[in-house]
């Protein structure tokens, strides 16, 4: 006799399905996921230098440090702020959340790839949430750094948001069209 799948069908319908719900993540799939904890959400590039603003910080290449490359911790700049947090432009209260939805979508990964224990619908839409959030950083940074020299389309790049859509989409996609399906 065949048990009942609490998703609404029987769990040989469930295993013959293509969706990869039922499983985790693979080694691949974790290793992509934990990968954009290193990715710039974006790249401003200026005249002969460019910063990259990552999760972590802002990181200026070809700056006047000695190696030409200066830092600055993104814990330090909200740490520096003279003004209160509720005060600072939407696009940056948003970095928190990137922050927090890229986090908890490498633990749920992880927990998958080390117990088996994952909804891979969470990572999915964790994922898609973490390159909105990503995004509203990257678009506030093109609204304030898109005058002069660097201006137009191309003033900030939004590397994290594109890397972290088409990382949720190729791995989860199957996953994530099964919420909308059902």
């Amino acid at each position: 006799m065949e048990r009942p799948d609490p998703v609404g069908g029987s769990s040989a319908e469930s295993s013959s399905s293509d969706s990869r719900s039922g499983s985790t993540s693979s080694r691949v799939e974790w290793l992509l996921v934990v990968g954009l904890l290193a990715v710039p959400m974006a790249v401003v590039p200026g005249e002969g230098d460019a910063t990259l603003v990552s999760l972590w910080g802002f990181v200026t290449l070809g700056g006047d440090g000695a190696s030409g490359v200066t830092g600055y911790p993104v814990w330090a700049y909200f740490l520096d702020q003279p003004r209160p947090f509720a005060t600072l432009p939407p696009s940056i209260r948003a970095w928190p959340l990137a922050v927090g939805f890229h986090l908890i979508a490498a633990a749920s990964a992880t927990v998958g790839v080390a117990f088996g224990r994952e909804d891979r619908r969470v990572t999915g839409g964790l994922l898609a949430l973490a390159a909105a959030a990503t995004l509203w950083v990257g678009a506030g940074l093109g609204v304030r750094f898109g005058v002069g020299a660097t201006a137009g389309w191309l003033a900030v790049l939004p590397v994290g948001a594109l890397a972290t859509l088409a990382v949720g989409l190729v791995a989860y996609g199957a996953d994530l069209r099964r919420i909308v399906a059902a």
